[in-house]
């Protein structure tokens, strides 16, 4: 089934005689059945006040949520038939893995026998058939993790709603993790959305990913569109890495930068317009001192930080001024972020025209 959010709104309520609380203004969003969609924003941003319109916890002031095209207004979220992990868990302490699974059909009605096949079953899915008679307290935190998501799956819920459900977990586990959770929700084929505030987490398990900001829906895109094509500035620097430079049209092919002028591909913007330059890192090419002398937008300088990452390494590369002023700052003063496997010194770096990316929103700030 799919979950389809019309313009919704909803703001908390001032407490205490504080300013009144962030919530969603206009929020738009379509997920298709069987799709997985990634929510990230910062802190505020409204994303787990989504999740809970959705689920029924909290009731919208305007706009639409449907659910498998049924109209939730009025519908009480137990009656919603979602299944939810949340960051905690929340696995009763006194019921086994097996008992924790099959909660849901209890409630449900399910005759014990049929709720205990099916318990069953989803605990195989979830790798956790050796482990169906152990406590939640004798589990390491992935393994509670399995068990939340078995027990959300096990009632065949008409969608999945995971709020921030890996936060608790160290890198190695939540890598694991999500591989795991994105398989299950395959086989299941269920809309699902998925909040959380880890950008590379969003990007690898994701069919699509949404942005917020204050209340808002800034991009909702596949992950390739959002980190190559990104709608503004905001987005372009929360996504990722990026070098974003003021720039200013001087030519159909060219922008004037802080570092000097760049070339890009034809772009189509009027000259004299003010735009912002979109160069990732891991564009940024390394060349030897005396390599290519005539190669557009190549820069001599020297790498002013330098970041050992293991299987790569993040510099900033300053360019050697060049004696030219823009906006009445030098030209040069600005360091461009690279990304390189190379560990020589370097000394030199290009950036190809077509990774120069134009966004058309200078006004907003990252």
């Amino acid at each position: 089934m799919s979950i389809q959010v019309e313009s919704l709104g909803f703001h908390y309520a001032p407490s205490h005689g504080a300013k009144q609380g962030a919530g969603l203004e206009g929020i738009s969003l379509d997920i298709a059945p069987g799709e997985f969609c990634a929510v990230i924003g910062p802190s505020g941003c409204g994303k787990s006040t989504l999740l809970r319109l959705i689920a029924g916890f909290l009731s919208p002031e305007k706009g639409r949520i449907r659910i498998g095209g049924e109209d939730m207004a009025g519908v009480p979220a137990r009656r919603r038939n979602l299944g939810i992990v949340f960051q905690n868990y929340a696995l009763f302490p006194h019921m086994s893995v097996l008992e924790n699974i099959a909660y849901p059909l209890k409630l449900r009605g399910v005759p014990r026998a049929e709720r205990h096949r099916r318990a069953g079953e989803a605990a195989e899915r979830t790798r956790l058939s050796d482990l169906a008679d152990r406590l939640p307290s004798q589990l390491s935190g992935g393994q509670q993790q399995r068990v939340a998501l078995a027990r959300a799956l096990v009632f065949a819920p008409r969608a999945l709603l995971l709020d921030e459900p890996l936060s608790a977990l160290d890198a190695a586990h939540r890598a694991a993790m999500r591989d795991e959770i994105r398989a299950v929700q395959r086989e299941h084929g269920i809309a699902t959305l998925h909040v959380t505030h880890d950008q590379e987490e969003a990007l690898s398990i994701a069919d699509r990913v949404a942005v917020m900001r204050g209340g808002r829906l800034l991009q909702h895109a596949t992950p390739h569109e959002l980190y190559d094509h990104p709608a503004d500035r905001f987005v372009a620097g929360f996504v990722g890495h990026a070098n974003l430079l003021a720039a200013k049209v001087t030519a159909p092919d060219e922008v004037s930068t802080p570092v000097g002028p760049l070339r890009t591909a034809p772009h189509g913007q009027p000259l004299g317009a003010t735009l912002t330059a979109m160069i990732r890192p891991e564009a940024v090419r390394v060349l030897a001192a005396d390599a290519e002398p005539d190669l557009p937008n190549r820069f001599a300088g020297h790498v002013s930080r330098d970041r050992f990452l293991g299987s790569l390494r993040r510099f900033d590369f300053s360019v050697a001024a060049v004696g030219k002023t823009m906006g009445g700052k030098t030209v040069g003063g600005e360091p461009i972020v690279g990304e390189t496997s190379s560990r020589e010194a370097i000394t030199a770096i290009a950036i190809p025209p077509a990774a120069v990316h134009l966004l058309t929103d200078p006004s907003s700030t990252s």
